[in-house]
């Protein structure tokens, strides 16, 4: 059985120490729609693996390139259409495929040329 990425229970005081940012930070990012723990019902934030790696994300921006929080919502909300976009390419390849158009030529699939990863952009072999 396949994982579940958005799974993960993480706390606060784990995940600042853990990637060694401040608690305040994570709520900041937060605060900016950056990062969007869930919540139990006593209000305590819980971040899930898939959070884990959006904050990696925004960190090797912000420590690794010096990208700001401004440039980092640009960046993000991008990645988040692209992704987006992909995935709706690859609904209408199947949709055809299944209508009996074989010979479409299907689009640029995540398996590509490049990977964005949390680290940034990493060359296919």
């Amino acid at each position: 059985m396949a994982k579940d990425p958005r799974m993960g229970a993480y706390m606060i005081g784990v995940v600042s120490m853990r990637y060694g940012v401040h608690p305040q930070t994570l709520r900041l990012y937060e605060r900016e729609g950056l990062l969007k723990p869930s919540r139990t019902e006593g209000k305590t934030r819980l971040y899930s693996d898939e959070d884990l790696e959006r904050l990696e994300f925004i960190l090797n921006l912000t420590r690794d390139l010096g990208v700001n929080l401004a440039g980092v919502e640009v960046v993000l909300g991008l990645r988040d259409r692209l992704n987006r976009m992909q995935e709706d390419m690859e609904r209408l390849a199947q949709a055809m495929e299944a209508a009996g158009l074989k010979d479409v030529p299907r689009p640029v699939s995540a398996r590509g040329l490049v990977k964005l990863t949390p680290h940034g952009l990493r060359k296919r072999s």
